[in-house]
């Protein structure tokens, strides 16, 4: 009798491909059938069309065999995301909708009996492969929030199937998503970190952690300030660009993770307890999902209480650390998240939570100390740039001031911006992210300088990598005094971040 064809998008990561929803009408004993490897909430979908059709006062072709194919058949799909698609496509088929008003548009949206159009997950991917393929989309009412980030996209609010029918009747037009104005965007207030009494070369560190994207840990008793100390990492950092954001926001709409409009350029700061799986940190479940690695994709993942956290859920971090995005992978089908987020860790010196370098101010033993800080493997401790400590400042206490103390976060983030500006004008990227073949062209050492560098290493028995992440960090000091060259007094700073190492050390040597 009739063929249509209607455009729609899966949902694979944070990829989103083309789905072809062909519907035939054909003579034959009546049936509806859905085949293109759907799932069994696609399958079930032929009811809720069914119902939805029939409730909104349109006809369902009677004494028809139905068959809907999701072309390409390979590739998999999930969800009620192609419900719209599937009634659209039986409305055009059956000759109720012209199939030129579909032309160039694609159709998202899972319907209820009532013929009331649900929102979907995974929308903002789909919509910026919509922007790209040069089309226009119909999507749920209540994805408005979602759709308004995508700028130069034109995306029809649709409450209902009624609604859509009259629009491309051309008797009542829908109502259009209305772009989100990205230039107004103010930084919230999350705290100065001129509210910090005392810690100046933890501030210190936190500045150079900003300036480089250099991972960080701080090493501390109970109550000193770490996590006041990372949280206030995120003032220094600069808003997120419109194409971060946007990625940023593809992830938080695949995990249907609800954030407020006006904080879509602010970075997230994920805490994670540390009871966490691996799933829970780095992502799965069936379909995949993103975990807090690729939730706090160009912000912060804070990881308090580090010791505490499972030996194999911290070591499972390692590759995304290096790559910046996590694959996982499924006997079907593997996905793909970004990751590409900055690691801060705290940790107290022992298990009871205070050392300071003698034995007199800890209950623990000095093999309860080395068993409790051998839970960090050390390659996951390779990977960490910046180990500062922070210790009991009693001087601060004394001082009783009621005015901030140095610089402010605004202050600093004006650094920050400057030098992120400068590691991109040099190298296209920021220090952190130089690669070991190119790290040598933009850190030219005297000889002099390379020898001290290398005696320090050979003297703290550091690996390879954290030889060339010494070099990231000293080359992030050398861009805060706007030095064109790294010298030695920038890789005596570098290497003075080593809190962990000493602390060790301190504790072998007792």
């Amino acid at each position: 009798m009739a063929l249509a064809t209607v455009f729609t998008r899966a949902s694979m990561g944070i990829e989103a491909p083309e789905i072809r929803v062909e519907v035939d009408l054909a003579r034959g004993l009546p049936g509806f059938a859905i085949v293109g490897l759907p799932t069994a909430t696609i399958r079930e979908a032929k009811d809720r069309v069914k119902a939805a059709l029939t409730n909104a006062g349109l006809e369902f072709p009677p004494a028809t065999k139905i068959t809907v194919n999701l072309s390409p058949a390979d590739v998999p799909k999930q969800g009620a995301r192609y419900e719209l698609a599937i009634a659209i496509g039986i409305l055009v088929a059956s000759g109720q909708i012209s199939d030129t008003v579909i032309k160039d548009t694609e159709f998202y949206g899972e319907l209820a009996l009532n013929a009331e159009l649900l929102p979907v997950t995974g929308l903002v991917p789909a919509l910026l492969a919509c922007r790209k393929a040069k089309r226009q989309a119909f999507i749920p009412l209540k994805n408005e929030q979602e759709a308004s980030l995508i700028n130069h996209q034109i995306s029809w609010l649709v409450p209902d199937l009624v609604s859509i029918f009259e629009h491309l009747h051309q008797h009542q037009q829908l109502r259009k998503t209305k772009s989100l104005a990205w230039q107004e965007y103010q930084q919230p207030d999350i705290g100065d970190i001129a509210d910090v009494m005392g810690q100046q070369q933890a501030k210190r560190a936190l500045l150079l952690a900003a300036a480089g994207r250099h991972h960080i840990l701080f090493v501390g008793p109970p109550g000193t300030g770490k996590t006041m100390l990372a949280q206030r990492l995120l003032g220094l950092m600069p808003v997120l660009t419109e194409s971060q954001a946007l990625e940023l926001a593809s992830i938080h709409s695949i995990a249907q993770v609800a954030q407020q409009q006006q904080d879509w350029r602010r970075r997230d700061f994920r805490n994670p307890h540390h009871s966490c799986s691996a799933a829970a940190l780095v992502g799965g479940g069936s379909p995949p999902k993103p975990g807090e690695i690729s939730l706090a994709h160009e912000s912060i993942l804070f990881l308090d209480e580090l010791p505490e956290f499972s030996r194999h859920v911290l070591d499972s971090l390692r590759e995304p650390l290096e790559s910046g995005q996590v694959t996982i992978s499924r006997a079907a089908h593997q996905v793909q998240f970004p990751a590409n987020f900055q690691l801060v860790c705290a940790l107290n010196p022992s298990p009871c939570g205070q050392f300071d370098g003698s034995l007199a101010s800890c209950r623990s033993t000095p093999d309860q100390i080395i068993n409790y800080l051998n839970k960090l493997s050390g390659p996951l401790l390779d990977r960490i740039d910046i180990q500062v400590s922070v210790p009991r400042e009693t001087n601060s206490l004394r001082q009783q001031k009621t005015v901030k103390e140095g610089l402010t976060s605004a202050e600093l983030r004006a650094q920050v911006e400057s030098a992120h500006q400068r590691q991109h004008q040099r190298q296209g990227c920021l220090n952190s992210e130089l690669k070991a073949k190119d790290l040598l062209g933009y850190c030219q050492l005297t000889d002099q300088d390379h020898e001290f560098l290398i005696a320090a290493i050979e003297k703290l028995k550091l690996s390879h990598r954290a030889y060339h992440r010494t070099l990231r960090l000293a080359r992030t000091v050398a861009d805060l005094e706007q030095s064109p060259i790294v010298a030695k007094k920038h890789l005596a700073e570098a290497m003075g971040y080593r809190a962990l190492d000493q602390l060790i050390q301190q504790v072998q040597s007792l």
